[in-house]
């Protein structure tokens, strides 16, 4: 073959090959509802993950909050995102999860739980050591139709005793990382205490944020990356160390770890 021919043939062949590549990266752009929902990673203030869903598309058909402990029919905790991934309907597709609260050695939830309606878990007002009982603490919850709050626990408690709320998924944990546009008047900026630490936020801009640290943070490092970089005048801590967990396969986040109750993104396939 004269060299002109090879040239321009390799060319081609080279340019078809690029195409392909472009096909195949669009789709993969376009398997995430940017409009409702993503996940990304960051580096500042610190490396962090980050899975935001937009409240709006909660209160649709299409999407919904959930949270998971115990497969059906079963008292066996599911323990791992491979575990609940295995347990999902096949109409159904999780976008992301974490973990989404403290629990006891059998992986049952020790804060307030609702699944469905039905209490797991009845509301924990008892004072203690630990994160759990850094008071205030509180709950993330939400009504049937996807409204999402997270509330100090002691005023749930008493919307709950007023009946002016009736949560049909909650999680309760502690410590509240920031309440009311404040961070936790407990919490020292001059703090060494660092670990891996994952929380979520109910945010100014219309969105629930759900974060995960790459690094090792201080409770005040975290709870200033909700208040200032998030906009969320309400967060929550979940867990964190070798408790904190993220399932995010648009960023390529699967941890490995087990846990109790999990919290995630459900959408229903068309």
């Amino acid at each position: 073959m004269p060299t002109s021919i090879f040239t321009l043939s390799l060319s081609l062949a080279v340019l078809t090959l690029s195409l392909s590549a472009c096909q195949q990266e669009d789709t993969v752009a376009l398997s995430t509802d940017t409009d409702s929902w993503f996940c990304q990673t960051a580096d500042y203030p610190f490396t962090y993950s980050v899975c935001r869903v937009n409240a709006s598309a909660l209160t649709s058909a299409r999407y919904s909050l959930q949270l998971f402990w115990q497969s059906a029919n079963s008292a066996q905790p599911l323990l791992t995102f491979d575990g609940l991934l295995t347990a999902l309907p096949e109409d159904k597709t999780l976008n992301f999860a974490m973990n989404a609260g403290m629990y006891d050695e059998r992986y049952a939830p020790i804060g307030y739980t609702i699944i469905e309606g039905k209490e797991v878990k009845s509301l924990n007002l008892k004072e203690g050591g630990g994160n759990f009982h850094l008071l205030p603490n509180g709950v993330m919850w939400w009504d049937k139709a996807g409204n999402v709050q997270i509330t100090e626990s002691n005023a749930l408690n008493e919307q709950i005793n007023n009946g002016d709320v009736q949560p049909w998924y909650a999680t309760q944990s502690g410590p509240m990382l920031v309440i009311n546009d404040e961070i936790h008047p407990q919490f020292n900026s001059d703090s060494s205490s660092v670990k891996l630490r994952n929380g979520a936020g109910v945010c100014t801009d219309g969105s629930i944020q759900f974060v995960n640290s790459d690094a090792p943070v201080t409770f005040y490092q975290f709870a200033e990356l909700f208040k200032d970089e998030l906009g969320c005048p309400n967060a929550l801590f979940l867990d964190g160390g070798i408790a904190s967990a993220l399932y995010a396969p648009s960023i390529d986040k699967q941890d490995k770890k087990e846990m109790g109750v999990m919290i995630g993104l459900v959408e229903n396939k068309e």
